[in-house]
């Protein structure tokens, strides 16, 4: 898909990744439709970015995410794309996983973009087509201690990602799964970490250099354009994956 033109919704679009590949769809000519909490922001962004519109709404709550493709689609008259780039990370051992927590972090990295990818879709059927873009995470593709949750979530993601391509088809919506590294933003800031991972040293060296958020926007944007079902930041990344999963 050419994105000049094209109204793309992209939640998560108050910082980080989300923020990112706002900008960088405005760049190339989109419409984007603005979403998180955060109303002030939004509007602050709004007024930099050409075609945009700030539409408020927390991912954790169905009834909000339908409101703000409804205002979307009468602001502009259409959407051509979707963005889930709105997540949280969640760091614990499996044996201290706080089930709470856990149910919190999924219905915003799974169950909210889930329901927006129910309420785009009539509205792309209608149209004739249309992308829909779920951002995973490479712990998807890993095992990592304390990660287990987060990882679980985010194959969570990709697994309904990837079902719903081979379901939409033929109606000519497009599905696809972005897997980001490490990447520079405030992402591990507001990670939820387990008490006794506060004071852990950390283990390792990172294998790579984190990436910063504009590259993934990039990755982003490529399977926009590409229309690939996996889109990984780097290619070391697709044999984690072979081993893996």
């Amino acid at each position: 898909m050419d994105v000049q033109n094209k109204v793309v919704i992209v939640t998560g679009a108050s910082s980080g990744i989300g923020l990112a590949t706002a900008k960088l769809l405005s760049e190339k000519g989109a419409k984007v439709s603005l979403v998180s909490r955060s109303k002030e922001k939004l509007e602050q962004i709004s007024k930099k970015l050409s075609d945009s519109v700030a539409v408020p709404a927390d991912m954790t709550k169905p009834d909000e995410i339908k409101e703000m493709v409804r205002q979307t689609e009468v602001h502009f008259g259409r959407i051509d794309a979707l963005i889930n780039c709105a997540g949280q990370g969640y760091d614990a051992p499996v044996e201290r996983t706080d089930v709470g927590i856990f149910r919190h972090i999924f219905d915003l990295d799974v169950v909210g973009p889930l329901v927006a990818m129910q309420q785009v879709i009539p509205v792309m059927r209608r149209q004739g087509g249309g992308t829909i873009i779920n951002v995973s995470s490479g712990t998807a593709l890993m095992y990592l201690p304390n990660n287990g949750a987060y990882s679980a979530m985010k194959r969570a993601l990709a697994s309904i990602s990837l079902t719903a391509k081979e379901e939409l088809q033929h109606d000519g919506i497009v599905v696809s799964v972005v897997y980001p590294y490490i990447t520079l933003t405030d992402f591990e800031k507001n990670t939820i970490k387990d008490p006794s991972l506060m004071h852990e040293e950390p283990q390792g060296t990172m294998p790579f250099p984190p990436d910063t958020a504009e590259y993934a926007a990039q990755k982003i944007l490529k399977g926009v354009e590409s229309g690939e079902p996996e889109i990984f930041a780097h290619d070391w990344m697709k044999k984690t994956a072979a081993r893996n999963l």
